[in-house]
């Protein structure tokens, strides 16, 4: 892992890469080892492209959270690897509920893909240039994302055969 030093030597050689000129790095922290960048959605992409040059070209995974009741609310995690000397980076990034957009870097990264729709898909991050944004995990037609700390909890009856009718209100 960077350590603190390295992580800070990482940000200062982001400074300035974001596609407006502005850094796109808000926050370094570095806490059990682990090297964690935040940084501006306007950066995501420049900034995984910039950690992919310095080695980290796996990106293992892309997660989403709910930081509920805190604002920005919703937020996206990336976990890097290089796989080289086995060094594992996060770079996080936070948006709001009213603007809940951040770049895809599935055309970078074609592993997003699917990790992508499931964010949308539970917590409804809008990955914008993504080739196909759709939920993947609950039907079209569902209303809401079940993994926002405020979705309602049960309520929906599990329909069987035993209890069909019973449960769609019918009956025979």
């Amino acid at each position: 892992m960077p350590d603190a030093t390295g992580l800070e030597l990482i940000a200062q050689e982001l400074a300035g890469s974001a596609p407006d000129g502005e850094d796109p790095v808000l926050q370094t922290l570095h806490f059990r080892g682990r090297g964690t960048l935040l940084v501006r959605r306007e950066g995501i992409r420049t900034v995984l492209e910039q950690l992919r040059g310095k080695g980290y070209g796996f990106l293992s995974s892309v997660h989403g959270v709910d930081h509920y009741p805190e604002e920005p609310r919703l937020g996206v995690i990336y976990e890097l690897l290089d796989m080289a000397r086995v060094d594992r980076i996060t770079v996080k990034v936070r948006v709001s509920l009213d603007d809940p957009h951040v770049d895809s870097v599935t055309p970078q990264w074609p592993t997003a893909d699917h990790q992508e729709r499931e964010v949308y898909d539970m917590f409804g991050v809008v990955f914008d240039g993504h080739p196909d944004l759709r939920r993947i995990l609950m039907p079209e037609d569902y209303e809401g994302h079940p993994q926002r700390r405020d979705f309602p909890v049960g309520g929906e009856p599990v329909i069987f055969t035993h209890n069909e009718n019973e449960a769609m209100g019918t009956e025979p």
